[in-house]
């Protein structure tokens, strides 16, 4: 595919390059799982905001610039090439507010997607329980209708962001009797309500990445039910199709992994063999037709076509295309993959952060398997069993 950027586009690159040159920290920033490193990339959402870089694609009136996604995919190209920090807020601005922009009220739209682009407000998931795995219409957390609110009760678990996050935004049974799909909502549900208990879950690492959440009988303002009442699972299969698709994992982020790892291996070359050659340049490859197969999507999208089936096969191949990546990653540096100080240590254990993440990259945003399943069914059109 020949991608052709217009003298605006090219403007607008190097406007993000230069404003990238002159803010982007020194250093990097530590791990959001910790409060200091939540805190200072909070900092840096407010920063990005403050010139209206942090959601380039959204209507100026919600804190963005108004640009498509074509403007997005550019910005992000400079932004990890730059080296800046990951997105803290990433839950907010690339899942829940698409979902608010095609489900919200104005009123919930002017309430809740400013403070989201400013970095005042960081979201949490709220969609797994205990027991379900995957399988998200196995809902058992309930919300009792009661005036003006909702009483919810139940547990969540496996809620990104959640240990210091501000909000959360959860998928709850509110239609007694129903089962599976029939009788959900998504409620939009603040963090320090009374009756809300969060209890930190320790990755190996040590640091807190998920929490679960205990729900004994939290009131929430009815106003903060987010689409139809009794119709969330469209409202949460909307927000899925975003952290499958295009927004929540751009090319721009697994091309620079793919240069990091060229780099890497130029300095380890001399002693690899062929094999590992092939498969830096095999992983270099697949960054590539990422790349060109997400500005193919955008066209379409901006020519007014839906994406579908498309999020799933996204879904698929940047998972496996990243942790093959980063298991080269791991190939090339041997033991010392394993140092994150010290002499010998490669790039602070930075590969070895990944490399862990990436095997999670099956499982979230929902398992390799379901979308696999979801391809044949409406790609193929092969039956259930």
């Amino acid at each position: 595919m020949n991608i052709e950027f217009t003298s605006e586009h090219t403007a607008f690159r190097e406007a993000v390059r230069e404003w990238l040159a002159a803010h982007v920290p020194s250093k990097r920033l530590p791990s959001f799982d910790t409060q200091e490193g939540f805190d200072l990339h909070r900092e840096w959402e407010r920063t990005l905001a403050k010139d209206k870089w942090g959601n380039v694609n959204w209507p100026e009136e919600y804190g963005g610039r108004g640009l498509d996604l074509t403007h997005w995919l550019i910005f992000e190209e400079e932004y990890y090439r730059a080296d800046a920090p990951l997105r803290v807020s990433q839950n907010g601005i690339f899942l829940l507010a698409p979902t608010i922009m095609e489900y919200g009220t104005d009123a919930q739209k002017a309430r809740f997607l400013p403070p989201m682009a400013s970095g005042a407000e960081i979201w949490a998931q709220a969609w797994s329980e205990p027991g379900a795995g995957s399988d998200m219409a196995a809902i058992r957390t309930k919300a009792v209708r009661d005036g003006e609110h909702y009483v919810v009760t139940g547990q969540k678990t496996w809620s990104s962001r959640a240990v210091f996050a501000d909000w959360c935004f959860a998928l709850v049974r509110t239609e007694e009797g129903s089962e599976r799909h029939k009788g959900l909502s998504k409620l939009l549900i603040p963090l320090d309500s009374p009756g809300l208990t969060r209890r930190p879950i320790a990755q190996l690492d040590g640091d807190p990445g998920f929490a679960e959440l205990f729900f004994d009988e939290v009131r929430v303002p009815a106003e903060n039910l987010l689409g139809p009442e009794h119709g969330g699972w469209g409202v949460a299969m909307a927000t899925a199709g975003f952290e499958r698709g295009l927004l929540l994992r751009s090319p721009a982020r697994f091309q620079a992994a793919a240069a990091r790892l060229v780099n890497l291996w130029r300095e380890h070359k001399d002693r690899l063999s062929s094999g590992v050659s092939e498969q830096v340049l095999q992983a270099w490859m697949n960054t590539e037709r990422f790349c060109a197969a997400t500005y193919q999507l955008v066209s379409r999208v901006q020519a007014g076509a839906s994406v579908s089936s498309e999020a799933s096969a996204n879904k698929l191949f940047w998972s496996e295309m990243d942790r093959h990546l980063h298991r080269t990653a791991m190939t090339i540096m041997g033991a010392k993959a394993e140092l994150e100080e010290g002499l010998d240590a490669i790039d602070n254990g930075r590969w070895l952060d990944g490399y862990m993440f990436s095997l999670a990259g099956p499982i979230y945003a929902g398992t390799n398997e379901i979308q696999r399943n979801i391809l044949a069914e409406r790609v193929l059109g092969l039956p259930r069993k």
